[in-house]
């Protein structure tokens, strides 16, 4: 009865170890993906920041070419975000958890309202011009520097650390944040609101990730 009895523990303490046993996709690895002529320097300062910022295990992935299908000429040349991180979402290598895009094209989005509706004027949000694109929570992110540009090289650097930081913070779950201070709140449409900000979050959005450092 007593080996039955330890027989029984060993197995429920070997199923338990089974269980929590996180397979290798499971590291939560994030792998910064620079697309065509991305910087090779920048898409590694954007690696170091995502792994000093939240303190994640990151990774340079081989350059490669945007998706064919996330091209369009709606109203320019340039690529959908959506259409971007579908792509990304649907081929994340083994050995990431998080794929975060980095390019130089200009992204966009078709941008609606509470009831699905584009909004208005139509011709403008149809195929909106943005900055980074995200799935929240999920495990693929964009970042384009199109929309970020400036004389001076170290605010447009500042800006591509922000836009990564927020863009990837929503893949964690973090919605936009009133706090005009945090990093996660709504660029708004403007370039002023990023500047603005603190490459840092707020509080409340410390609390929903339990962000302790």
């Amino acid at each position: 009865m007593k080996i039955y009895f330890i027989s029984i523990i060993l197995l429920f303490i070997s199923c338990s170890k089974e269980k929590n046993s996180e397979p290798e996709n499971e590291k939560k690895v994030v792998g910064i993906q620079p697309y065509e002529q991305f910087s090779v320097n920048e898409a590694k300062l954007i690696s170091f920041v995502i792994d000093s910022f939240y303190r994640m295990e990151t990774k340079v992935l081989p350059a490669k070419p945007l998706p064919k299908l996330a091209f369009t000429k709606i109203k320019s040349p340039r690529y959908r975000a959506d259409s971007i991180i579908k792509t990304q979402n649907q081929n994340i290598p083994k050995d990431v958890y998080y794929v975060l895009g980095l390019t130089n094209q200009d992204i966009s989005v078709t941008k609606n309202d509470k009831t699905g509706q584009i909004l208005k004027p139509k011709w403008k949000y149809c195929d909106f011009g943005v900055m980074g694109l995200a799935y929240r929570p999920g495990k693929s992110a964009i970042v384009s520097k199109f929309r970020i540009k400036s004389k001076n090289h170290k605010q447009e650097m500042l800006r591509l650390r922000k836009v990564a930081v927020h863009e990837f913070g929503h893949n964690l779950g973090l919605p936009h944040c009133s706090n005009k201070n945090c990093v996660m709140t709504s660029a708004a449409e403007k370039l002023t609101t990023i500047d603005n900000e603190k490459l840092a979050l707020c509080k409340n959005c410390k609390k929903i990730i339990n962000y302790n450092w």
